[in-house]
């Protein structure tokens, strides 16, 4: 079950929303007690409310808004007691001071904002024994690792427990909760009213993730990144699980730099089945794997990993759907060995998709030069690659036939700017832009103006995440859902 926190300063915008929550199929609503600006009608937002809720009234210490007296507080949570409400959330610390009382049930939390203390289990044992029907932990995610921690205690604990990670390395917790035996999650009404760090929003929680049906046989996936709120994957996959009838899931991990190894610990534990690698992780990730295919090794680059029983296998899909973009294009023979001989290419940028598409040019014949902001970089990669470099300011200057942007230039916010002047275009180039957000970036634009030939950043984000798919479900991707839902996305405003 969700619990949709609402947090709002009217009574009467609190009384609204609830009614529409409950319209709309939510099962259980917080009422933040602690947000309304007056002084608090108890009566008011709970004599006719049209569904169960769960009476809150945070102190300022505990993420809340509270600025009355503590006695004025408590007096509110009894009060709710009084008055039959269905859950009071009470903190630890002064349960002792609220008697249990009718048929409401007492849900006693702790919270924690700096970190996950290591004796999460000691505490929730001793929270249990303040006259608990439920036991609530939420405590700040600072490694992987403390989503295991907390996931594990609420499997194990003996009380009816919810144990939250906050912040966006702790994400999974929440999504995971129903699957682990929480008696409910908490999500916030809207994107821009989220009451805890890192919480989702309702709609997220029961359209994107399907939170309600997930269950010990659903397969996780998930992509790993820092940071990970904006990355599309989740949308596209869970989208297209749904489409084809999978009971899966694919979830957003965020895993900063120096946490790689925890998250790859952790997997089995999981039940991980499969992720997505994003920056920064690309390269790094590669030493996970018990096996590679042979571009991801030659490229030093993985953006696919699939777990089988010990074995952790590497792909890399930037590198074959960016091939195939360009093969379509060129209308280059398969059975030749070099097909991209006498072509020659600009890209622009130092990346781990920079290297994934040079590394597959020079593989094809293709003449290579790579230019990027930081020369040192290109260097290093070109001297890899075994391809030439010439400086950020002399892009213009190097004859050739194919255009590869793999900079984040043109993506939004930036709309406004292009790595590549539209003088210098013709209607003989071919341009392949790798920015997806959006589509019609202002190179593409430029590209379409002087009549060359073009790759979007969409086409190769459908053909590499098809192959993804593929890898994780062994089943042909709905392409034409992918397509679709990566379109609207990145047309509009992210899901909300």
């Amino acid at each position: 079950m969700i619990c949709v926190s609402l947090g709002r300063a009217r009574h009467k915008r609190m009384i609204a929303e609830h009614q529409y929550l409950v319209d709309q199929g939510a099962e259980l609503v917080e009422l933040r007690l602690d947000f309304i600006g007056r002084a608090v009608n108890l009566r008011r937002l709970i004599e006719n409310r049209p569904g169960p809720v769960v009476v809150t009234c945070r102190r300022r210490e505990d993420g809340g808004r509270w600025m009355k007296s503590e006695q004025e507080r408590l007096m509110l949570l009894r009060s709710a007691i009084a008055a039959g409400v269905e859950y009071v959330d009470i903190e630890a610390d002064v349960a002792s001071q609220i008697p249990r009382y009718g048929t409401t049930k007492r849900v006693i939390s702790y919270h924690k904002f700096s970190d996950t203390p290591e004796e999460i289990e000691e505490i929730a044992a001793a929270m249990a024994e303040e006259d608990a029907d439920i036991v609530k932990l939420a405590t700040m995610a600072t490694t992987f690792s403390d989503n295991i921690r907390m996931l594990n205690m609420v499997k194990n604990a003996k009380q009816p427990t919810i144990g939250i990670c906050m912040g966006e390395i702790g994400m999974i917790t929440r999504i995971l909760g129903e699957r682990v035996g929480s008696p409910f999650t908490y999500a916030t009404y809207s994107v821009d009213k989220k009451l805890a760090p890192g919480q989702l929003n309702w709609k997220e929680m029961t359209e994107l993730y399907r939170y309600k049906q997930i269950n010990k046989d659903t397969e996780l996936f998930g992509v790993i990144a820092d940071p990970v709120a904006n990355n599309y994957s989740p949308m596209i996959f869970n989208t297209a699980f749904y489409d084809q009838e999978l009971n899966a899931r694919f979830l957003p991990f965020r895993v900063p730099h120096d946490d790689l190894h925890k998250f790859m610990q952790s997997i089995r534990e999981l039940q991980i089945s499969g992720v997505s690698i994003a920056s920064p992780h690309k390269e790094p990730a590669l030493e996970y794997c018990t096996q590679a295919e042979s571009s991801a090794s030659g490229i030093g680059a993985v953006n696919t990993m699939i777990s089988q029983g010990k074995d952790n296998l590497g792909y890399n899909t930037d590198y074959r759907a960016s091939m195939d973009c360009i093969s379509e294009v060129l209308n280059l023979k398969k059975d030749v060995e070099k097909p991209m001989q006498g072509v020659s290419v600009l890209v622009l940028g130092s990346g781990s998709i920079a290297k994934a598409i040079a590394w597959g040019l020079r593989q094809r014949g293709a003449d290579v030069t790579l230019a990027a902001r930081t020369l040192d970089k290109t260097q290093v990669l070109a001297a890899e690659i075994g391809c030439r470099v010439v400086e950020w300011s002399q892009r213009h200057e190097v004859k050739i036939n194919l255009l590869v942007n793999a900079t984040p230039v043109g993506m939004h916010p930036d709309v406004d700017s292009s790595p590549y002047d539209a003088a210098k275009m013709n209607q003989f180039l071919v341009v392949f832009d790798t920015v997806f957000h959006p589509e019609s970036t202002l190179l593409v634009k430029y590209a379409k103006q002087n009549g060359c030939r073009l790759i979007t950043g969409v086409d190769m984000f459908v053909r590499q995440a098809a192959y993804q798919y593929k890898l994780f479900t062994g089943r042909d991707a709905p392409i034409p859902v992918i397509r679709k839902k990566i379109k609207d996305a990145t047309s509009s405003v992210r899901w909300n």
